[in-house]
């Protein structure tokens, strides 16, 4: 039943790959409203490959912001286990140009990769489970497997839309276990299984000092300047170390045991190669744990960007009225975004001068999780990454969040198998994100396996 799908996806590799690139022409930045035609136009050509692909009932959702496009095919019968594949068709902006070695909506191969934005993140990944599905309904006119799509365009900007629709459409997603390719392995040949993701907690911090913009030789020494404030306020969050010094913040953080431990250090990471592919001088962070545990295990404290006071050609010496900040936190079991936010606030208020006034927004957060590794899915998925590449995969835990996993599991009661096949350097949200061919088309094949063996479990 499998042989043929198979050799139907080797087929149309030339196919798929011209598809892929017309998708990853679209500019479909979901936080940008001068793309919001774009990201129309995005669902609207996901949702024309569900019909080729031969999927049921597909449909694109409005929604307050960017649409939801949802598919299924549902005649595997009722013993057959139901898969809810999720992906999103929105990508990071792709600022700053000048640093793109093609440009980002005119895809381009080179070397074995394909250069885009969203090339990995998370069009390519996504797309990969739709091919998966076409090869099966091409060939043998049937999947081992139900299947239901749920693909948003807000994933990038915090994929409200979708958070909003997932308590109100039980039924329609009713599945018995979620599927999402939107992670990556460990190298081109090594695959790896994700079982925990960070969760987020992102804050803007604004500083306001004077009602108006200040003429420094005027006003300096007599004014607090907001500039000077923010980077105190910023230097007493963390210490050289990396340990975040807001009060009670590490209350929650469930310790890792001692086999947990040893699951994380079974990962086949060597730090001088990843040092080089980072571009920094040295690796860093709480000398405590291990640079595989503080990638996926631990929380984080990062500033993402200042803005504030003159910073055009040649000097202006101005005392800025009012200066940003924007900063997260990635979460880990068992931390609430919200308890965070609020400890968050309350040390800031705590640290701040009476000089000043500060106030702090969160603006998005999502909950940590942790995926059960017994369940049958996991071990379909195993087999799936065996039968393709060759190799057992290893498990570890993502520091990136991925916002609807949390959600699966509360409203619907699902767990999901993150099954991903990006690489640790494609370099999404930065220049010249990539996806490596090669693990395209196996991705295609390897999602074609995981059907036969989780209908098998």
């Amino acid at each position: 039943m499998i042989a043929q799908p198979i050799a139907y996806a080797e087929r149309n590799r030339d196919l798929y790959l011209t598809q892929l690139i017309d998708l990853l022409r679209i500019p479909s930045v979901s936080t940008q409203t001068d793309h919001d035609n774009d990201t129309q136009a995005a669902a609207a050509w996901v949702a024309d490959s569900m019909v080729a692909a031969g999927l049921d009932n597909v449909q694109v959702i409005g929604t307050p912001r960017h649409p939801l496009v949802y598919a299924d095919w549902l005649h595997a019968g009722l013993d057959a286990p139901t898969v809810l594949i999720y992906g999103h068709y929105d990508v990071q902006p792709a600022e700053p140009f000048a640093l793109w070695d093609s440009p980002p909506f005119e895809p381009e191969v080179r070397d074995g990769y394909l250069y885009a934005r969203g090339a990995s993140d998370d069009k390519g990944q996504l797309f990969v489970h739709i091919k998966a599905v076409e090869a099966y309904l091409q060939t043998n006119g049937r999947l081992p497997v139900n299947v239901k799509f749920i693909i948003e365009g807000e994933e990038e900007m915090g994929g409200a839309s979708l958070a909003d629709f997932i308590p109100r459409h039980k039924d329609l997603l009713a599945a018995d276990v979620a599927l999402v390719s939107d992670t990556a392995m460990i190298s081109p040949n090594q695959p790896a299984i994700v079982y925990g993701l960070r969760g987020l907690c992102y804050v803007l911090l604004d500083v306001t000092g004077p009602s108006r913009d200040l003429h420094s030789g005027s006003y300096g020494g007599g004014i607090d300047n907001p500039l000077n404030v923010l980077g105190h306020i910023i230097s007493q969050l963390k210490d050289q170390d990396g340990r975040i010094l807001i009060p009670g913040f590490y209350d929650n953080v469930r310790p890792l045991s001692e086999q947990e431990r040893d699951l994380l250090g079974q990962l086949p990471l060597d730090e001088e190669t990843w040092l080089k592919e980072t571009g920094a001088p040295a690796i860093w962070g709480d000398p405590d744990h291990t640079l595989v545990e503080r990638l996926g295990a631990r929380p984080t404290l990062d500033l993402h960007g200042v803005i504030g006071g003159y910073t055009g050609p040649g000097a202006k010496t101005v005392l800025p009225s009012t200066v940003h900040a924007k900063l997260s936190m990635r979460l880990v079991p068992d931390q609430d975004p919200q308890e965070i936010a609020n400890q968050f606030k309350a040390y800031v208020a705590e640290i701040a001068p009476r000089t000043v006034r500060v106030d702090v927004v969160a603006e998005h957060g999502g909950n940590p999780t942790i995926v059960d590794l017994d369940m049958p899915a996991i071990k379909a998925a195993v087999s799936a990454y065996e039968a393709t590449f060759k190799q057992t995969p290893v498990f570890m835990r993502e520091g990136g969040s991925i916002p609807v996993v949390n959600q699966f599991k509360q409203h619907l009661g699902l767990e999901t198998v993150l099954m991903g096949f990006g690489l640790p350097d494609d370099k999404i949200h930065a220049p010249n994100e990539r996806f490596y061919l090669e693990n395209f088309y196996r991705g295609i094949q390897t999602s074609i396996h995981f059907f036969a063996s989780y209908s098998e479990l």
